[in-house]
């Protein structure tokens, strides 16, 4: 229901490259870490962001999302399902296209925060898992 197949591939092949990566630090154990890697080897500019504004797979890192420079396309969301609304919400207010709360993180008022603001949007799904199928 949250990550029909036609707007998983929208999202991995139309909307953009820059994927904001919401909770994405230096720390190798964390699936974040893994998740950027796989993106970037599909082509993907990855922005870390996490409080500690780390450089991560050789990509500068912001506190929070509004601290971003430049446009981002698709905001990837790493935190708790308690958490990951109030990142939707930002995603909308800096104009990104398009949301994905990772495998776990379901926020069911945010989703449709998210489609009411005209952005895309997949729950409880992983890019690193679906963007190899894509063939």
């Amino acid at each position: 229901m949250y990550g029909d197949p036609a707007t998983i591939r929208k999202i991995l092949t139309e909307l953009g490259d820059t994927w904001a990566v919401v909770g994405l630090s230096s720390n190798q154990r964390r699936a974040a870490y893994g998740v950027a890697d796989v993106l970037q080897r599909y082509g993907k500019r990855i922005v870390p962001v996490h409080p500690k504004a780390e450089t991560v797979h050789g990509e500068q890192g912001y506190a929070k999302l509004a601290d971003i420079p430049f446009p981002v396309d698709v905001v990837d969301v790493f935190v708790n399902s308690a958490l990951a609304g109030p990142v939707a919400d930002e995603a909308a207010a800096i104009g990104a296209k398009a949301v994905w709360f990772q495998l776990g993180v379901i926020d069911e008022g945010a989703y449709e925060r998210a489609r009411a603001a005209g952005l895309d949007m997949v729950m409880d799904r992983c890019p690193a898992i679906e963007i190899p199928r894509l063939g």
